[in-house]
Formats: C-alpha cells, sequence, structure tokens
C-alpha cells in the first residue's frame, strides 16, 4: 500500500558533475511524486538502483535496529521511478521528540540521467519538507563518499540550510576501479602490493565462488578470527549477515568467496554486488592466511569476478577504524586507478530550534559513547597483545 506525499521542485544546487553523472546540467526545475511503500516493494525495487547498498535495505535496517521505525519512500517523475531513499525514526527518551535518519540516501536509480543531481535536491526537498516541517523531526543525513572531482550530495545538503554534524573518526574510503583488463589492474596496483600478489600466486592457493549455503563455513572460519584476536565486534555481522544470504533477490543477496590451501579454508569475504559499487562486507582468515598471502589473492580473483559478472564500476573496500596496515594494504590495492574518499560529515536539518538541538543532544551522547566504546577496544586489543608477547 502506498501513500502519495505531492509533487516537489528541485531548488538549484551550487555545484554539480560528478564521476558517474554528465557534468552539463540543463534541467531548471525536477516534478517528483513521493509515496510510502512496504519494506518488501522497498527492496524489490531498490535491485535495479545503480545507488543500491546494505545499509539502505529494509531487511538489512530491521533487523539491525529493531528499536527503530523504517520508512521507505520511493520517488516516481512522470514516465516512473527515479529514487528513492530508507528513513530511520529513532523517538528519543523522555518523549523529547523524534530524529529522521538517511544513511548515504537518498539514493538514485539511474547515475546517468543528465537531470541526476536534479532529482536527488526534489528527494531532499521532500524530505524537508515531511520530517522537518510537517512532522517536526532533525532530519540527518550522511551522503555517501563521492569518487568524482567533489560531492554534489553533500554541497547540495549545506547550500539548503543544513548544517555540519560529526564526521566518521577515519572517514576515508577506499575503492578499486573494476572497469580494467587484468594487464591494466595490475599495473595499478602498488608496486609492494603486486610483489605480494605475485608471491601469492606461488603458494598453490585456489579460489572458490560458493552459494549461500555455504554460510556456515563462513561463520566458523568467522567465529574463530574474533576469537583468536580478542576484539569485541560491534559490527551488523550476528544482525543482518544470515538474512541477507537468504533473500530471494539474487541480485541483493551477497556472494561468498574463499581461498582454499591444501584443502583447508584460509581465507573468505561476503560481498555486496548490487549497483555501482560492490561493496566488502566481511572478511575471514585463519592463522595460515598471513604467510600464504592469501588476502592478496582473495581480492585479486574478487576483482576479476566483479569485472566478470556485475555492472559495478566500483569496489568499495571500506574504511580502516585507524589502522596503518589496513591503510597500507587498501591503498595499494586502490593503486593509480582507484579512489580515496572522504565520507563527508553527517547534515542536519530543523525547521524549529527545539528538534535541533534535542537531535544534537542526542548525537552527542551517541558520539561519546562510540569513544568511549573505542577506547575499551583499544585498550583490550593492547591488554591482548602485551600476554602474547609475554
Amino acid at each position: 500500500m502506498s501513500v502519495s506525499m505531492g509533487t516537489v521542485e528541485a531548488t538549484p544546487a551550487t555545484r554539480s558533475g560528478s564521476k558517474h553523472q554528465s557534468a552539463t546540467r540543463t534541467i531548471s526545475k525536477v516534478d517528483i511524486k513521493a509515496e510510502h511503500v512496504t519494506g518488501e516493494v522497498w527492496d524489490e525495487a531498490l535491485a535495479s538502483f545503480d545507488g543500491v547498498c546494505q545499509e539502505q535495505l529494509f531487511v538489512f535496517s530491521k533487523n539491525r535496529w529493531p528499536s527503530v521505525s523504517c520508512e521507505p519512500i520511493l520517488f516516481h517523475d512522470d514516465k516512473g521511478l527515479v529514487g528513492g531513499v530508507l528513513i530511520l525514526v529513532q523517538t528519543l527518551p523522555l518523549g523529547l521528540g523524534s530524529i529522521a535518519v538517511s544513511k548515504w540516501g537518498p539514493l538514485l536509480k539511474d547515475y546517468s540521467r543528465p537531470d541526476a543531481d536534479k532529482i536527488y535536491e526534489a528527494m531532499v526537498e521532500a524530505l524537508t519538507k515531511e520530517y522537518a516541517q510537517e512532522r517536526n523531526m532533525m532530519l540527518s543525513v550522511l551522503a555517501a563518499a563521492s569518487y568524482g572531482p567533489s560531492n554534489n550530495a553533500y554541497d547540495h545538503l549545506i547550500s539548503r540550510g543544513f548544517r555540519k554534524g560529526s564526521q566518521f573518526l577515519f572517514p576515508n574510503r577506499y575503492a578499486v576501479s573494476l572497469r580494467l583488463s587484468d594487464e591494466d589492474q595490475r599495473k595499478s596496483f602498488a608496486q609492494k602490493w603486486r610483489y605480494h600478489l605475485n608471491k601469492s600466486m606461488k603458494s598453490d592457493l585456489e579460489f572458490e565462488h560458493a552459494g549461500p549455503e555455504r554460510l556456515a563455513e563462513f561463520d566458523a572460519l568467522y567465529q574463530a578470527m574474533t576469537d583468536r584476536k580478542k576484539f569485541s565486534d560491534s559490527s551488523a555481522y550476528d544482525d543482518t549477515v544470515a538474512q541477507l544470504m537468504t533473500m530471494e533477490n539474487d541480485a541483493l543477496r551477497p556472494e561468498l568467496f574463499f581461498v582454499r590451501s591444501e584443502g583447508e579454508l584460509v581465507a573468505g569475504a561476503l560481498i555486496f554486488k548490487a549497483g555501482d559499487n560492490a561493496v566488502y562486507l566481511y572478511g575471514a582468515t585463519n592463522n595460515r592466511a598471513l604467510p600464504l598471502r592469501a588476502g592478496y589473492f582473495l581480492h585479486w580473483h574478487i576483482i576479476r569476478w566483479l569485472r566478470d559478472n556485475t555492472n559495478a564500476s566500483w569496489y568499495d573496500l571500506g574504511g580502516t577504524d585507524g589502522s596503518q596496515g589496513l591503510h597500507q594494504f587498501k591503498k595499494g590495492m586502490v593503486g593509480d586507478a582507484g579512489m580515496i574518499a572522504e565520507v563527508p560529515p553527517v547534515a542536519n536539518y530543523a525547521d524549529k530550534s527545539w528538534p535541533f538541538f534535542t537531535g544534537l543532544l542526542a548525537f552527542a551522547a551517541r558520539d561519546s559513547a562510540n569513544w568511549l566504546r573505542r577506547q575499551f577496544s583499544l585498550l583490550r586489543a593492547k591488554m591482548v597483545r602485551s600476554g602474547q608477547e609475554r
């Protein structure tokens, strides 16, 4: 069942043009109609979006954030579907109000449209009208990292009156270009990364593309790794992976890959492949993987598989959480042809001062809790290392 929200016109953006979009914008305004839909309808529609990502899936969010209300919205122009967003509505304690949050959205269905920037602006305008003006909430939008010369989405939010909020402590995202030949891809890698890849090719490793029925094997590898490294796993793995791997829509179901040595699984990865950005979700290794350089071998074959079996332009490796070793590994894989781009700060908007104040207060409490959690994790890791050295 859908509910019409009316027609909204876009306001002008200050800058336009990104790697995926035409640099020429001749459309002065876009008329779109927005409708609330069910989670099932949303996920099915999202499978065809260039901008699809796992965090915007209903099946992901309802399991990751069970106490939050998920509100999927599709946007249409006079010719059909053009975009959408999954809004998470969080009720604040003591009846102080609610916050509307969009992580990585609104999403575009077609990056190549000449009016793509204007569609994004119109979607933001619709969200601002409903959540900030009509429902008296603070609207918080976290735009995705842009692999173009500028981040048009974030630029527009600021020009529209959104205020800069908090930013990830380590905002860099690492993306490998997927549209290269094997030869050009190897040339793109940093020299040291290419050296380790070549070494891995001499280790008699085997690459496997597995079906979802083998998730239990990845679970065992992943849990053994977390136990071995003694780190606290605050990711969405336990909450969401089983549900994602049972999705009927093949485009949205992550792909599972393994590396085997002498009959033993030594490394594995779960990859979200839909849309223009394929994403490295989770990886797991055992204690034999490092000397075998299994990580290099695994990613090389994933890059080639994504190039040959999807329409994705980029392989998003995620961030680093401050690890210098992980930074060097991902930077070397990104190489000359890839991109390292920052996730911009969150952008916040409210029509009145009270929802803006309570929204900022809630985010400040969340950021403080995250900081304390990180300090505890660092201290625990240091104690584990100290114990291992003794």
